[in-house]
């Protein structure tokens, strides 16, 4: 899977004149030393910029499947499509961009740009299923958007506090995280997936 995001990433990134630099897939039990610090499993998957790895603890897919009721292959590639997608940002240079920013703003500001960044890498996961159908069997689509909606921030807050606080929010509702997955599944088109716009200007 990690090998078809490198052949439409390295394609993509051809077509712009650019050369794709691979991301590293760090699968880990409990918790290792990242680049960032230290990683345990309740951090979730997660990019590291610092390394420009993807770390996954290996029970994380089985909460996918039990607690978040996502199960499946493509469940998976979608989570690890996500983390790829900020590989992408980290080398076009909207993570360095946005942590500078945010650096500058309030917390609820902040979060509000986090968001813009999590919605981009969905529909980043959206252009690499579009662009390697292949992989792509009946039913897989549904089950990444019910991943999708899996790991919206107003699901899990409901799940873990009984209410939902907008303000909170760092990687966006349900239903926006389905919405840009779908726009990257529809276009197959990075320039499609413009969460961030004038946000940074």
């Amino acid at each position: 899977m990690l090998g078809s995001t490198e052949r439409v990433w390295g394609r993509l990134f051809e077509t712009q004149g650019a050369t794709y630099r691979p991301t590293t897939l760090v699968f880990y039990s409990g918790g290792t030393q990242a680049g960032c610090g230290f990683a345990s499993a309740s951090a979730g998957p997660f990019y590291c910029p610092a390394d420009s790895r993807i770390y996954l603890d290996t029970a994380f897919f089985d909460e996918l499947a039990n607690r978040f009721g996502a199960p499946g292959d493509f469940a998976q590639a979608y989570v690890i499509a996500h983390e790829v997608g900020h590989h992408i940002q980290a080398l076009e240079g909207t993570l360095g961009q946005v942590q500078r920013a945010q650096r500058q703003l309030s917390e609820r500001e902040a979060n509000a740009l986090q968001v813009k960044v999590e919605l981009q890498a969905d529909c980043y996961a959206g252009v690499w299923a579009a662009q390697d159908r292949n992989l792509l069997e009946p039913g897989d689509a549904e089950a990444g958007l019910r991943a999708a909606a899996a790991v919206g921030d107003d699901t899990l807050q409901k799940a873990s506090q009984g209410e939902v606080v907008p303000e909170a929010f760092t990687h966006g509702s349900a239903a926006e995280r389905q919405a840009w997955l779908k726009r990257g599944l529809a276009s197959g088109d990075p320039a499609q997936c413009d969460t961030i716009g004038g946000a940074l200007r």
